[in-house]
């Protein structure tokens, strides 16, 4: 019974969500555009669908994902191994990133643009070996970032300072990268912090500090994601200048 009422409420806050976006959608092809929906019954499916995926992935990030995150960093802090502590942040960050949709999607779509724009060759071999570097490049930043960040936590270290110096590496390398790669490189900073990353990384923070004596989880937990979204910047515009 809890379980069925636990699922109508993930429902009905996934509907309440997107009702916004419903809306605004609704209004401008009717009232502005004027034009009636194409194919109104495939979007009303596909909607139901949406609103299916995302209490369902809600419902498995409180049931499974959060829960493991939080586990794992509080076994890791009572082991007192700094060196797998490191290791598992580190490939925490690449592995959840690698696999993110949203990078592989972006990526795919840079190296059809790069190979039309003459900067490889059009080839799906090449093709290929740009994006697959490219999302390695985004993966490596990230668990940089996240291994980054959890010495801060372990530190007490203020995040401002650390995102303010990345960020003037970001301005700085902007202004020697390749124009074609920077657009990419501001992107990729985005698309890392998504579906799998955010989770379990999330989870992976407040549950270290929560588990260290001294740190405020509200305070020291948070900021993983602001690294993570920061270093493949950096990192990308790197590779652009490499390649």
């Amino acid at each position: 019974m809890n379980t069925f009422l636990d699922v109508f409420k993930s429902l009905f806050s996934s509907s309440r969500d997107l009702l916004p976006i419903i809306l605004v959608v609704t209004f401008f092809q009717l009232f502005v555009l004027q034009q009636p929906f194409p194919e109104l019954g495939k979007m009303i499916v596909g909607i139901l669908f949406v609103m299916a995926g995302m209490s369902m992935f809600i419902r498995g990030l409180e049931m499974g994902l959060f829960p493991i995150g939080e586990s794992m960093a509080y076994s890791f802090a009572r082991k007192g191994s700094l060196f797998w502590l490191l290791l598992f942040s580190f490939l925490l960050g690449f592995g959840t990133t690698i696999a993110e949709p949203a990078l592989i999607a972006v990526a795919k779509e840079a190296s059809v643009i790069a190979a039309e724009g003459g900067m490889i060759e059009n080839n799906k071999e090449a093709m290929r070996a740009y994006a697959t570097g490219l999302r390695v490049t985004v993966a490596l930043s990230v668990g940089l970032a996240i291994l980054v960040g959890v010495i801060r936590i372990i530190k007490g270290w203020p995040i401002q300072y650390l995102i303010a110096a990345g960020y003037i590496g970001v301005v700085i390398m902007t202004a020697f990268a390749p124009k074609e790669i920077i657009g990419i490189a501001y992107d990729s900073g985005g698309v890392t912090t998504s579906t799998i990353t955010v989770p379990l990384v999330t989870a992976l923070g407040v549950g270290l500090a929560s588990s260290i004596s001294g740190r405020n989880p509200m305070i020291d937990g948070f900021g993983l994601i602001a690294f993570a979204s920061l270093t493949p910047m950096i990192f990308v515009m790197a590779y652009g200048m490499i390649i």
